[in-house]
């Protein structure tokens, strides 16, 4: 079992790492012909806006009732059955995506107003952000609609094509920078429009290999659909309990637009390189391990249902804990390699580092946050969730307030990496919580060698951290490099830093055996 799920895992990780590298490419070029001022501001807010209900209602909320409920009628109805809520899910879905796009784009200078209240002292910016809102917005339904097919075809077993679509959004978005957005009065609109593009290109792109499967159905609306209504009932605690990170980060925005021009920014363009390995590795853990623990649960296996988590939880640690500790010492170096040209100046390296430390700091909590949210959506519990992400984002909250205050009369950091700090945070808060309620409601309990695992993975890291501490010189070393030569000596040192890391595992008795052996077993405490 954790052998397809491990394989499972590296298709879509690989697949999510070819989009993140498309990613990095975009962010790359944005910086460099658009910079971090006005326009990128504005930018960033118009796309965050459909992009956080994206994230919170399709790829979260939905997700997350629609891919247990479709699991349990994969493993108890017949495929007709199946087909039929299939067609009524997306009847319901379309629906209500059609209406709220109406709406968003009608509502657009509002939309700003609630994301970016500081734009209002800002005509100029406030403006450009509603104009490109009211052309990203239409990117909402066509994504989440994309979202829908994704969730048949992870159910089914098929993550590659699901994992690979990104990769079109970020293709879209480099053309248009390097081709449209010169020719424009406003180069920024390039952006804009190209959002809109990918959106389209996405879902019909997984329409493909739905229809082979035989599951492209005519959509009919169907409210008193048994399913439906589940789902209904499942969604409405999942939209928060599963998008607190997002709703975090969005209030990171809100209270960035009240600070120094370039604040939205600098945490975009950390926020980016922090979802690099999220990313990757958790959310490709997360969307994996759902539809398994889902049958595991429908099939009344606990025992499978405990060994697929309590493997997932071990493989978070190896993975996103030594990844934490090269993003924040490594924050210099790659934002300079890949961001530091053009209309990107030092100013705004040396802030987005600032941030880009606190983020790396919250990576494991984030993934998880991911991980434990699924035990508990596989088992179509959405409310327990809910009351760990109220508790998670109110303290949150309070966070900004104490962590962000300080710094505005601070030489030495900014106030913006006190948001993301915050952020890091409330991470570990909602995922300590998460696991309790797993551990008392559910009866998980980790296997045996936990102790000796966390030494290993200790050791690995303290290992490699002293090569970092040691090894890249200060980033004004690097600015006299060309941008092949940056790269090829960021490249150098995380393949350094990665080979001390799994050099000292190795030594460690740590092998790829216990990366798919059940979990709990001897091969781990060994």
């Amino acid at each position: 079992m954790s052998g397809r799920l491990l394989k499972s895992t590296v298709t879509v990780g690989g697949m999510t790492l070819i989009s993140r590298v498309l990613g990095l490419v975009r962010d790359i070029v944005i910086a460099r012909v658009i910079g971090a001022g006005v326009g990128a501001d504005a930018f960033f807010v118009a796309f965050k806006i459909p992009n956080f209900m994206r994230r919170l209602f399709a790829e979260g909320a939905f997700s997350q009732a629609f891919v247990p409920v479709l699991s349990d009628y994969r493993a108890t109805r017949d495929p007709e059955t199946v087909r039929e809520l299939i067609g009524a899910v997306s009847g319901m879905l379309g629906g209500i995506l059609l209406l709220v796009t109406l709406v968003g784009v009608l509502a657009a200078p509002l939309l700003v107003s609630i994301f970016a209240p500081g734009f209002l002292d800002e005509p100029v910016k406030f403006a450009m952000a509603a104009d490109m809102v009211r052309i990203t917005f239409p990117y909402l339904m066509f994504i989440s609609l994309t979202a829908l097919v994704a969730g048949v075809l992870n159910s089914y077993g098929h993550f590659a094509v699901p994992a690979f679509t990104p990769v079109l959004l970020n293709l879209c978005l480099i053309g248009a920078t390097l081709w449209f957005a010169p020719g424009l009065d406003r180069p920024v609109m390039a952006l804009a429009w190209a959002v809109l593009l990918a959106g389209i290109l996405q879902l019909g792109f997984q329409l493909v290999p739905l229809a082979r499967m035989g599951f492209l159905v005519r959509p009919h609306w169907r409210r008193d659909d048994p399913g439906v209504m589940r789902i209904k009932k499942l969604m409405l605690p999942a939209i928060f309990g599963s998008s607190v990170a997002q709703v975090n980060l969005l209030v990171d925005t809100l209270i960035a637009s009240f600070l120094v021009t370039g604040s939205v920014s600098w945490l975009y363009f950390s926020d980016r390189l922090m979802e690099f390995p999220l990313g990757v590795f958790g959310i490709a853990l997360a969307t994996v391990i759902l539809p398994s623990l889902s049958r595991d649960h429908a099939s009344a296996s606990h025992e499978r249902y405990t060994a697929t988590l309590d493997w997932a939880l071990r493989l978070v640690i190896l993975i996103t804990v030594p990844a934490a500790m090269g993003l924040c010492l490594l924050a210099g170096p790659m934002l300079t390699a890949l961001f530091q040209y053009g209309a990107f100046s030092a100013h705004d390296m040396a802030m987005s580092r600032l941030s880009l430390m606190a983020y790396a700091l919250g990576l494991p909590g984030f993934v998880l946050v991911k991980v434990l949210s699924s035990g508990f959506f596989a088992r179509q519990d959405t409310r327990t969730p809910v009351r760990v992400g109220i508790i998670a984002m109110t303290s949150n909250m309070v966070m900004n307030v104490l962590f962000v205050v300080p710094l505005v009369y601070l030489d030495f950091a900014g106030p913006h990496a006190g948001l993301a700090l915050a952020t890091s945070i409330s991470a570990y808060l909602n995922a300590g919580l998460l696991y309790r309620g797993l551990y008392r409601e559910t009866g998980f309990r980790p296997g045996a060698g936990w102790f000796g695992w966390l030494l290993k993975v200790g050791a690995g890291v303290a290992a490699m951290s002293a090569l970092l501490m040691l090894g890249p010189d200060s980033t004004d070393a690097w600015l006299v490099m060309g941008w092949s030569t940056r790269t090829l000596h960021l490249a150098g040192w995380i393949a350094a830093a990665v080979s001390v890391f799994v050099v000292v595992m190795f030594a460690l008795g740590v092998r790829p055996a216990h990366l798919i052996s059940a979990p709990g077993s001897d091969k781990h405490s060994s």
